[in-house]
């Protein structure tokens, strides 16, 4: 005859029954959050919002279109040489065929052809499957990495449109009615379902992604569509304490967006340099990884005057407080052998290496 299972503990009786009321709990929390957002999206006006949105866009690649025109009929104009860096990565997708809606691409985020390979090359990347909250621009070439960020269970801070509504919303998978994900990641479904927050909001960002016009791959240095969006985005996070200089910062973009002539000497302070690039056959982690390893185990009495880390010793063989491997470490031989552009050495002290 077979014996009945014996009776639980009296104390795992209550756990168990702790963790199903708590189940319960959040099934209903769940539950409430798509209500209020389905009761929320029902008032929600989405065609007068995208007519608004376009209409806004519209205006500003007209602006951008002029002040380039501008930029290249005065050759000492300080901001020339960025217009025509992105002429020519704008012309030449549109001229291979890599160039995909909205089009033209000129004057903004370009969206190109294996944006979708690219976003999930960037997916399985340990800082991406470690983070709890991604901040994903709202630009059609990242919408896959907004789908896989919410689809994965992550909390997703994107931008207002053009900051014009407010300043980020916050997306979590349960604010979202089922089979909703892939509306969430537009403009109209982030700003439909998204809970609108302001700088007063306490919230940890642990990656950034943002877009991009064009990326040097051998200092992470980027250039965006001409409006400074992701300037301003990632000093509105620091003002919020929502990122630090470790935060990571990552971009998707075609191979045809890397570029060998953007001259470091002339970015400025509030210019925001890559961690990762992420293209649809590759991924280039940059130096700047190596140097945030050194920076973080390195004490601040090592910092000179300029805001520079010097390495504390000529030798690499002799330097074994980073944990790089030889032959990789960039810090050996000290600072003059360094890119002079990298977030390690500029960029987020507010300091550039002489």
């Amino acid at each position: 005859m077979p014996l009945l299972p014996a009776s639980p503990p009296l104390s795992l009786s209550r756990s168990l029954a702790a963790a199903a009321a708590s189940r319960r709990g959040r099934a209903v929390a769940c539950a409430a959050a798509r209500g209020a957002a389905s009761s929320s999206s029902a008032s929600f006006d989405a065609a007068g919002f995208e007519a608004e949105r376009l209409r806004l866009d519209a205006e500003a690649r007209a602006g951008m279109a002029s002040a380039a025109a501008v930029a290249g009929a005065e050759a000492a104009d300080p901001k020339a040489w960025k217009w025509a860096i992105r002429k020519r990565v704008w012309d030449a997708l549109e001229a291979e065929g890599v160039a995909r809606d909205p089009r033209p691409v000129h004057h903004r985020i370009p969206n190109f052809d294996g944006a979708a390979a690219a976003a999930d090359s960037l997916g399985r990347l340990d800082v991406f499957q470690d983070a709890h909250c991604v901040k994903v621009n709202p630009d059609s070439p990242q919408k896959q990495v907004r789908f896989l960020t919410l689809s994965g269970d992550k909390k997703l801070l994107t931008p207002q449109p053009r900051l014009r509504t407010g300043f980020f919303s916050v997306l979590e998978s349960h604010m979202i009615p089922t089979g909703c994900i892939p509306e969430a990641c537009t403009s109209v479904g982030a700003a439909k379902y998204g809970r609108p927050i302001g700088l007063d909001e306490k919230i940890k960002v642990d990656l950034i992604v943002i877009g991009s016009v064009a990326v040097d791959p051998s200092t992470g240095a980027r250039l965006g569509k001409g409006e400074g969006f992701a300037e301003l985005e990632y000093g509105m996070m620091r003002y919020m304490g929502s990122i630090s200089d470790s935060t990571m910062i990552v971009t998707t973009v075609h191979d045809k967006q890397l570029v060998n002539d953007i001259p470091v000497e002339k970015l400025l302070v509030h210019d925001v340099p890559v961690d990762i690039i992420c293209t649809p056959t590759q991924e280039l982690p940059f130096l700047v990884a190596l140097l945030r390893s050194y920076r973080q185990q390195h004490s601040e009495e090592e910092e000179n005057e300029d805001g520079v880390y010097a390495c504390p010793g000529a030798d690499v063989d002799e330097c074994t407080r980073c944990d790089i491997a030889i032959g990789s470490c960039v810090v050996a031989g000290g600072v003059t052998n360094l890119p002079k552009y990298t977030r390690f050495s500029y960029g987020r002290k507010g300091k550039r290496t002489k």
